[in-house]
């Protein structure tokens, strides 16, 4: 409470300033090509603080929060949106002052008492908003955002979907930092991203507050309450290690787990330092239909141990941690730019399947129904769908609609591109690139074109623009360096698996 105070004291003294000369309403979405209501204009979050009540230890417990955002004006403000679709919220103010609000489809139209000036800092509280948790459906992810199991609740959000439990900004453009409070009935488990500062218990009750201190896309949110064990593994190559698994599950997953210091190591060498301050996973007991790099703590569900071997959970759990650094610390722009996301993290993936032996069992059903033992012999496989895709599901970078953004186009179609260019550049001047990749725009969200320009840089060469713009958006699929003998099925064959809601294969039906 002391620093919300604090925060208005500031941001009031930013207030006493002339008055506006034409105050307008920011706009009701960012204008992303596939969700152009997602997100809103007129404003930059810099800071989420989160107060979060859970009455019972039911898994099914609604949500009654309060979110207070200090967000920068980036125009001359009369009004502005928060993307929200939750069931009902109590009250608004701005500055600490009550303002009017109104529900306008996913969105709450808030208008203040003082218009905000271009470059303010302002605080906006939304109080007891509340959100109910849903059954999770792998037909309908909507019902993952946040959702309920046997032994308790968690958060999913990615990519659209945080606005359903929580009043924000929903789009990955706009990262902060976030404080997270929880209140929860003593003897159930409470764990969000990042670190934990404070626990305590008092009449019943047990508080317990998180900081994620980088800054962080609302679609990589998580909120988990219920009845979790909490494995502190301790440091490993200067990062803390920390697991969060459903009590009844932990004595048979955590074991399993114990492949992580051995992929910090792996990715460490690769790209470099680990961007946060911590990594873990959460397992749960649930069939959600994915599993997901939400920041610092990824998720994924018992089905993925009791369904598959260790030749696809053993990768996954790097692909999603590989997700640390291409996704969570470097975030897309847009989400047409989601294959800098999905590229890299199926790129490191599959070289890492390589490396252990498990590549074959990986890459069974995808791209074809057989696996690959060699990584240039997947790479052919792909390349072979290369129009088919683009003509199915869009350009690597330019999905045709949100239904094929997490198309195999983005994933091993985006690996295919990174391959093209290692092939055309080398891979001293690739691996250059990667590690400037993730130094460079730490903490940011990139575009496209952006890792183009930063491609073009670090490798000295200007001929890599036009070379990654037709591998990103043409219509067909450009001929590979060094293997001219590499050929594209026609279009119009039986079509393979392109989605990973795929209901044929779930090995990859179930990877963000």
């Amino acid at each position: 409470m002391k620093r919300v105070l604090l925060l208005v004291a500031v941001v009031l003294s930013f207030s006493a300033a002339p008055a506006l000369a034409a105050p307008s309403p920011g706009a009701a979405g960012l204008g992303d090509r596939l969700f152009p209501q997602l997100g809103n204009g007129g404003y930059d979050v810099q800071h989420y603080d989160l107060d979060l009540r859970y009455a019972t230890s039911a898994p099914t417990q609604s949500i009654d929060g309060t979110v207070t955002i200090l967000a920068k004006a980036t125009q001359d403000l009369s009004r502005f949106d928060l993307d929200w679709a939750g069931q009902s919220i109590g009250r608004v103010s701005v500055n600490g002052l009550p303002a009017k609000f109104v529900q306008d489809g996913q969105d709450i139209v808030i208008t203040p008492k003082v218009p905000l000036r271009n470059g303010a800092l302002f605080l906006v509280t939304v109080s007891h908003f509340v959100a109910a948790p849903t059954l999770a459906n792998s037909d309908d992810f909507s019902t993952t955002a946040f959702f309920f199991h046997p032994q308790g609740s968690a958060t999913a959000p990615q990519p659209n979907w945080a606005h359903l439990f929580l009043p924000s900004n929903d789009h990955p453009r706009d990262k902060a930092s976030w404080d997270i409070r929880f209140d929860v009935p003593a003897g159930q488990t409470a764990v969000s991203n990042g670190v934990k500062l404070l626990q305590w218990t008092d009449r019943g009750r047990t508080h317990v507050v998180y900081v994620q201190r980088q800054p962080m896309a609302t679609e990589l949110l998580q909120l988990a309450v219920g009845q979790y064990d909490v494995t502190n593994v301790g440091f490993h190559s200067g990062v803390y290690l920390r697991d969060v698994t459903s009590k009844n599950i932990t004595g048979e997953i955590q074991p399993l787990l114990g492949v992580t210091p051995s992929q910090i190591d792996y990715m460490q060498a690769a790209v470099g330092k680990y961007p946060f301050d911590l990594y873990g996973s959460l397992v749960v007991e649930a069939d959600l239909g994915f599993a997901l790099e939400t920041q610092t703590l990824e998720l994924m569900d018992t089905s993925w141990f009791h369904d598959f071997t260790q030749d696809t959970w053993d990768p996954t759990l790097l692909h999603e941690m590989s997700h640390m650094w291409f996704g969570d610390s470097v975030s897309p722009y847009s989400w047409s730019d989601l294959w800098l996301n999905e590229g890299h993290a199926s790129w490191y993936e599959f070289l890492y399947a390589e490396s252990k032996g498990f590549l074959e069992g990986d890459t069974e059903f995808y791209p074809d129904p057989t696996g690959y033992a060699d990584f240039d012999d997947l790479m052919k496989a792909v390349y072979a769908h290369g129009d088919e895709w683009r003509a199915e599901s869009g350009p690597v970078a330019l999905p045709t609609s949100e239904d094929t953004l997490f198309d195999l186009q983005r994933y091993h179609g985006g690996a295919l591109v990174l391959y093209a260019l290692r092939q055309k550049i080398g891979d001293a001047a690739f691996q250059r690139i990667e590690r400037a990749y993730v130094d460079r725009f730490k903490d940011q969200s990139v575009s496209t074109d952006q890792y183009i320009a930063l491609a073009a840089q670090v490798s000295g060469r200007a001929d890599v623009v036009p070379f990654l713009r037709d591998w990103l958006y043409g219509t067909k699929t450009p001929k590979m360096p060094g293997h001219p003998d590499w050929t594209v099925n026609p279009v119009g064959q039986a079509k393979t698996p392109q989605s990973l809601s795929a209901p044929d294969a779930r090995a990859k039906q179930k990877r963000r």
